[in-house]
């Protein structure tokens, strides 16, 4: 059968693919346009996408019989793939959770520190040659341990942050979800504009949907406390960036530490202007023992297909 990996993977993870399938790669670390989507469906059995790739509707419109009858998507975030449209083809749709649940809760972590302590102002500073030694005044943060976080999300992500924040930092947890939670330690579900209203630092961590899509908008953010710093690690547009940087900009509440963006790559200047925002670019999962596994993931994915067994995490 013949598999294309969008973009080359770890080196353990393309050999393993070269001795099942007829492996090929792009050269290119962009992702895949509409066209060449298009010409994947046609020529290609298995399809191994990874973030940004646009397999949307368009992708699959005049593509009457795709070659190509499973996307084993390289990540647990699928909003880059219209599974419907898929569906639709005959196109089977796979993810790769679990994997990415650790790595992405400790850059939650890091941003919420990062950005509570003044971090990443606090290295510029020192890199610029501009600090002049302490003072029992410089650069105030927020005091993380005993504070009251909302987790908006709580799936085995939110859970791994909140897990963090209360087992580590002795954080009181509330959360937002469709349903009750057990984690294994005391957790309270509100509504999302109670939970923000309450909380010291909030963490974006549900997937991304129609449902989801600017959830956190200029309305919502009116709920913060001016004290209160929000943390995104989900996807970029389940906060309007526009309204998140008017109420940054006026010091509505206190900081934002974001590792995903509204128009990836693109990050505005008006948060790089900021000093209260701290900035990473999408790091949540780049850790080498991580992508191995979530390349690991999405190629058993394949080889079920290819095997006719029952797909292991399907969409």
């Amino acid at each position: 059968m013949r598999l294309l990996i969008s973009r080359a993977l770890p080196d353990r993870v393309m050999a393993a693919a070269a001795e099942r399938f007829e492996l090929s790669t792009r050269d290119l670390d962009a992702p895949m346009s509409v066209e060449e989507c298009r010409a994947a469906l046609g020529e290609q059995d298995v399809i191994i996408p990874t973030l940004g790739d646009a397999f949307r509707a368009p992708a699959f419109e005049g593509v009457e019989t795709p070659r190509c009858k499973l996307l084993a998507n390289f990540g647990v975030g699928y909003n880059h793939i219209d599974v419907a449209a898929a569906r639709a083809k005959g196109v089977a749709v796979t993810n790769t959770p679990g994997a990415v649940t650790d790595a992405t809760a400790d850059i939650a972590m890091t941003l919420i520190l990062m950005t509570a302590r003044r971090a990443g102002e606090g290295e510029r500073i020192v890199r610029k040659g501009e600090w002049g030694g302490w003072a029992p005044t410089q650069m105030l943060g927020l005091h993380v341990t005993g504070k009251t976080v909302a987790i908006i999300g709580m799936g085995r992500i939110g859970q791994a942050i909140a897990r963090r924040c209360h087992l580590g930092f002795d954080c009181r947890i509330l959360y937002t979800a469709r349903s009750d939670k057990d984690p294994g330690f005391p957790v309270e579900r509100r509504e999302m504009k109670d939970a923000l209203a309450e909380a010291d630092i909030v963490v974006m961590a549900v997937p991304a949907t129609p449902e989801t899509h600017h959830m956190i908008d200029a309305e919502a953010l009116k709920s913060l406390q001016s004290h209160a710093i929000l943390v995104n690690i989900a996807r970029g547009d389940v906060i309007d960036e526009a309204a998140l940087i008017d109420a940054l900009q006026a010091k509505r509440f206190a900081g934002a530490g974001l590792d995903v963006y509204e128009f990836e790559p693109k990050v505005p200047a008006e948060l790089i202007a900021m000093e209260h925002v701290t900035l990473l670019p999408h790091l949540g999962t780049s850790t080498l023992e991580v992508r191995e596994a979530m390349g690991m993931m999405a190629l058993e994915n394949a080889i079920a297909f290819a095997e006719g067994r029952d797909l292991p995490n399907p969409v």
